[in-house]
């Protein structure tokens, strides 16, 4: 038998234009990415896909946060949450901080 191969938690982002909650969830995003091996989706609010995924989940605020397909929550996102979840999960942590790199940077 071989290497167990353990999959990486992918969280979709659904973020609209001038959100500052969407803003904010991607420095969380991109803080616990240094700490957990995470697949980070951003989908624009006005997409086709985020239109579906809006109309399936229909959040109270944006960003629409999913957590492997499944819905995880909107608004202000929670990195107590979000970590505890992760490490349920399973999720593999970074070896070394510093270690990920998701997206663009703001400078």
């Amino acid at each position: 038998m071989g290497p167990v191969e353990m999959s990486v938690p992918r969280v979709t982002v659904v973020s609209a234009p001038a959100c500052h909650f969407c803003d904010a969830a991607e420095q969380t995003l991109a803080e616990v990415a240094l700490e957990f091996a995470i697949e980070v989706v951003p989908v624009a609010f006005d997409s086709p896909e985020g239109r579906r995924l809006v109309a399936e989940h229909r959040p109270a605020l944006s960003p629409l946060v999913l957590l492997d397909g499944a819905y995880f929550g909107s608004g202000r996102l929670s990195r107590r949450k979000l970590v505890r979840e992760l490490a349920r999960l399973g999720a593999a942590r970074r070896a070394e901080p510093g270690a990920a790199s998701i997206g663009a940077r703001r400078g």
